[in-house]
């Protein structure tokens, strides 16, 4: 699948075809990514952790390997939003690709995934995957993403909202004098001060879900599984009618 309008986003030649075998192959290894591009394998190994800084690739170790995926395809679109006055010509161009994208995309998926995510750009992917669900839920917030990714945050917002996506945020005690950013299909409910410690929160959505810490190291773990969704789900909805 021709991939060579992300060259127009910055892409380098070796990361544009190391994501386009990590989209195609699907959960791939590094001698998996090695084989279908030829590129030596140190070099593989410095081009995905790029691919990880930009939010574009994440991965998971299992018995001491890690495996590749590509993040949803519309982190894309939100690099292409927050680099707008450079990538105007091309916003077109690169949106037309997108659907051929997520079409390989969804075809390659597991049935139970699990993904890590790393620096701003990850948790911004994650942000992104959250567009895709008409509602999200959330354990523990504290509008970190509103202070931490500000710029993000009023794009994201925006299109959130464009979007029609609903937000259900239980948000830690200690915030609850805090000024509630946007209230647009958003409501919010506060913990009791036994929920508070470490700036981690669990997002719902879809068939996902994700642990986010908000620490310097910008770090997230998401699963998606049908079972394990539910099981939160219902955590959610307990914790929801008791406030």
């Amino acid at each position: 699948m021709p991939l060579e309008v992300l060259r127009k986003i910055g892409l380098t030649d070796g990361e544009v075809k190391v994501y386009n075998a990590v989209l195609e192959i699907g959960t791939a290894s590094l001698n998996a990514i090695h084989e279908k591009t030829g590129i030596e394998r140190r070099n593989i190994y410095d081009i995905l952790n790029k691919l990880i800084a930009k939010g574009l690739v994440s991965y998971i170790t299992e018995k001491g390997k890690r495996t590749y995926q590509i993040t949803h395809p519309n982190k894309i679109i939100s690099y292409i939003e927050e680099e707008k006055h450079r990538l105007d010509e091309t916003k077109n161009e690169i949106e037309a690709e997108i659907p051929s994208i997520i079409k390989k995309f969804k075809a390659a998926k597991p049935s139970i995934k699990a993904e890590v995510y790393r620096g701003k750009e990850g948790i911004k992917a994650v942000f992104e995957d959250m567009l895709n669900h008409k509602e999200n839920y959330f354990i523990g917030g504290g509008w970190y993403v509103v202070y931490e990714l500000p710029f993000f945050w009023a794009n994201y917002n925006r299109r959130r909202i464009d979007k029609g996506v609903k937000w259900f945020n239980l948000v830690r005690y200690e915030f609850r004098k805090e000024r509630i950013p946007e209230k647009k299909l958003m409501s919010v409910k506060f913990l009791p001060k036994e929920f508070s410690g470490n700036p981690l929160v669990i997002f719902i959505y879809g068939n996902k879900v994700a642990n986010v810490l908000w620490s310097k190291e910008f770090f997230a773990f998401v699963i998606e599984s049908k079972e394990i969704n539910e099981n939160y789900t219902r955590y959610f909805d307990y914790l929801w009618r008791r406030k």
